[in-house]
């Protein structure tokens, strides 16, 4: 019997995962348990709660101001405990958080192989986005097991000399997750998204990259400030927990009669948001992938992207984070029909929404 641990410990991979954990759950033959950290409590819950999935060990890490050196400390701490006490035979993470860094390099000192979920994704710079890039790099350095989403993520790997038999492309499990909860005619549940007219352009903005704290984010406002000034726009900023970016948003964007501030809503209510609105203006990453499954043209506010694919493809377009360089590009877009039929039907490159089967199927044939 496989004995199969998969951890999480934000939000976004609580959302990727948890196709994987139902579909690893339904093969009787294994023993597949949920190692969650709780890097971001309250958003991991709901994120739980709305696949129904449970975890069968909670390391409950999460404290008032947390620091990347005490997120990495509790959780290496904390899984050589219940890796030394269950032992399992192999261990999966998720992308580029301090979780799964921490998460594969516990497994590492124990001798147990690890499988990276979302692996490949590079920038130029392993200081950007920071602390992201060096997490995904490191646990890449660490695994046994690397499952890609794309064909250009696969070739990052081998580029590094990763065992090509190693390497498996499935797809992006995020738009497992997306197409399950999205319905036609939901009904939004946030009092503010209700009251949406649904007749005029909405733009959805997130905005919580540890690289835009300080003055990019004032920039990013001042932005939002000046696009509902020359534009009949309805902004809705789903803001992050964080409260320090609260109150930077609430203190520059609070009196805007176009612009909706509202708390980061639970993950269905969000995903269906996406499908409601026109275009999306972020610093996710995530995001990169899930708005273009529905065909919704993203403007990102960064430099860099570890997701060269949808910038090829032509659904994403970077932007900065500067005022000067939103601005006319959310402008151009909204009024601009040719170029946003291009960037909304534009084919989507992280797959067809059966990544968690594929990559489910692979571990099968390899355990057997």
């Amino acid at each position: 019997m496989l004995k199969l641990a998969i951890v999480f410990g934000t939000r976004p991979e609580a959302i990727k995962m948890a196709p994987l954990v139902r579909a690893c759950q339904k093969v009787a033959a294994w023993d597949t348990r949920v190692i969650i950290t709780g890097q971001h409590r309250e958003m991991v819950d709901q994120v739980l709660d709305l696949f129904a999935l449970k975890a069968d060990f909670d390391l409950n890490i999460m404290s008032h101001g947390q620091t990347l050196n005490d997120i990495s400390e509790r959780t290496l701490r904390g899984m050589a405990g219940i890796f030394r006490e269950w032992r399992p035979d192999l261990v999966l993470v998720h992308g580029d958080t301090s979780t799964a860094f921490a998460a594969a390099l516990a497994a590492f000192h124990e001798r147990i192989p690890v499988g990276h979920v979302e692996a490949g994704l590079r920038t130029e710079s392993v200081q950007n986005p920071f602390p992201e890039e060096a997490n995904r790099r490191l646990i890449d350095v660490l695994a046994s097991w690397y499952f890609a989403p794309t064909e250009q993520a696969a070739e990052n790997l081998r580029r590094e000399r990763v065992d090509p038999e190693r390497i498996f492309v499935t797809g992006n499990t995020v738009i497992d997750a997306l197409l399950s909860v999205v319905e036609e005619g939901y009904q939004f549940t946030t009092p503010e998204l209700q009251r949406l007219d649904f007749s005029r352009p909405i733009i959805v903005v997130t905005a919580h990259r540890r690289e835009n704290w300080g003055d990019p984010l004032v920039g990013i406002c001042q932005a939002l400030l000046e696009i509902s000034s020359r534009a009949r726009v309805q902004i809705v900023v789903a803001m992050h927990k964080n409260p320090a970016i609260q109150a930077v948003m609430r203190d520059l964007l609070g009196s805007d009669e176009q612009i909706i501030l509202i708390d980061a809503p639970g993950y269905k209510e969000f995903a269906n948001l996406l499908a409601c609105s026109t275009l999306l203006l972020t610093d996710s990453g995530g995001l990169q992938e899930e708005a273009p499954a529905l065909g919704k043209p993203v403007l990102v506010m960064r430099e860099v992207t570890e997701r060269p694919e949808a910038l090829e493809a032509g659904t994403v377009k970077l932007v900065g984070s500067t005022q000067e360089s939103i601005v006319p590009a959310v402008l151009q877009l909204l009024s601009d029909e040719e170029l946003y039929r291009r960037m909304s039907s534009a084919p989507n490159p992280y797959g067809d929404g059966t990544a968690a089967q594929r990559i489910c199927a692979i571990l099968q044939e390899k355990y057997k």
